[in-house]
């Protein structure tokens, strides 16, 4: 069974272009290292709930909007190696004081399968 790891954070609007230049270069890599698939949502429909929600999760501001990305990869084993590539990799070296989010209010994490359910092949 698979593995994945799973990511919340707040992005500032204004620096949104920003993020989706550093996810358009860190999915690839995330791929060349073994990642079986990365995936960059931008929240659309995630209201600010009273208790709980994706906005409350990671304090999100006014002027910021909800990213949720995962990555999925073979087992806890290959993610585990896939991941040390990827922290090591020099493209992705950055000052985290110029990143577009702010990296103390990202939530982050791996999660093992316990359902996985795929899209039937199309004959």
């Amino acid at each position: 069974m698979s593995y994945v790891d799973g990511f919340v954070l707040a992005v500032s609007k204004a620096k949104l272009d920003d993020y989706k230049k550093l996810a358009n270069l860190a999915g690839p890599v995330w791929r060349e290292h073994g990642a079986l698939a990365y995936v960059e949502c931008i929240g659309d429909d995630v209201p600010y709930g009273e208790v709980t929600s994706f906005p409350r999760a990671v304090q999100a501001k006014d002027d910021e909007i909800v990213v949720f990305a995962w990555a999925v990869y073979e087992s806890r084993e290959s993610r585990d190696a896939v991941m040390a590539k990827v922290m090591a990799d020099p493209r992705l070296k950055a000052d985290w004081a110029d990143m577009p989010f702010d990296g103390k209010r990202m939530i982050f994490g791996g999660f093992k399968p316990f359902i996985e359910l795929e899209q039937p092949v199309a004959d």
